[in-house]
């Protein structure tokens, strides 16, 4: 919703401030111009990245205009999932938590926490180390290097479509020059007309270069930036797993484990000590 309002802001600015200047705005609508910028953009696009990341970046499109689902409830549920599953590990052994990890969509504990469940990447993170927890051949150190690696993967591959997005951004204000370029030859071959002809043709010629740099900066560009702020949030989550697991496999108390993971929330979503302290025990007393 706020991508929507931010592009209205843009818009209205630009056009209103054109407006109020005396200017005419259908002087602005040239869709040969839109053509030469939007076709040449979309055409590098293809050029410059594979199947890969252009079906990255399409999948990516839509959840710019989603709101975030990282809230403080989600985490809420994180760690009260993690401090259940802990909290047995520490009753009843790792073995108990067998059956769980293999089933997570028949586990009475997973179920507890939807949207944790429906979380195909966070789910598979979790239930893959609390596996080789329980195959007890890998310390502590080793599972930390392995979540580094895996983490660092999750984020290469997050970067794609930022990287598709922001390169595209930086090639608009380049094909708007090529469209202005355009109506400057179109112009120097007509000079035999009336030199209020020839104003049109070269006013229309510069819009190119005011399209290109409007769509870079005023759309395509903050878009990259909400998406690479969209990554970081989800980085936060597998951060919040890795900490309370291994925080649990030095040897802390489940309670503890789940306030070493609290610590690497983002201040915005962090719940305090007091609402963690709450959650656990209302986890407790199920």
């Amino acid at each position: 919703m706020l991508v929507i309002v931010g592009f209205i802001v843009v818009v209205a600015s630009v056009l209103g401030g054109f407006a109020l200047q005396g200017g005419h705005l259908a002087a602005l609508f040239q869709p040969t111009e839109l053509l030469i910028i939007g076709g040449a953009a979309i055409g590098a696009f293809f050029v410059a990245n594979d199947r890969k990341a252009i079906s990255a970046t399409l999948n990516a499109l839509p959840t710019l205009f989603h709101t975030s689902k990282y809230t403080k409830s989600l985490y809420m549920e994180l760690m009260s999932l993690m401090f259940e599953l802990l909290t047995k590990v520490r009753k009843e052994g790792l073995m108990t938590i067998e059956s769980d990890v293999d089933g997570p969509f028949e586990s009475p504990i997973f179920t507890k926490y939807p949207r944790i469940l429906h979380d195909y990447h966070l789910l598979e993170f979790i239930t893959d180390y609390l596996r080789l927890m329980i195959s007890g051949n890998m310390d502590a150190f080793q599972i930390e290097n392995l979540m580094d690696n895996e983490i660092e993967t999750h984020n290469e591959d997050a970067e794609i479509p930022i990287h598709t997005i922001q390169q595209m951004a930086e090639a608009m204000p380049a094909f708007g020059i090529v469209a202005a370029v355009v109506g400057v030859v179109h112009t120097m071959g007509s000079v035999g007309l009336p030199p209020a002809e020839l104003g049109i043709l070269i006013a229309s010629a510069l819009v190119g270069t005011f399209l290109g740099i409007l769509i870079a900066y005023g759309f395509i560009g903050p878009l990259a930036s909400l998406l690479k702020r969209k990554h970081q949030e989800s980085a936060k989550m597998y951060q919040c797993v890795k900490v309370t697991l291994l925080a649990s496999l030095n040897g802390y108390s489940p309670a503890l484990a789940v306030e070493f993971g609290r610590k690497v929330i983002s201040a915005s979503e962090r719940p305090s000590f007091n609402e963690l302290d709450k959650q656990v025990r209302l986890v407790k007393a199920k």
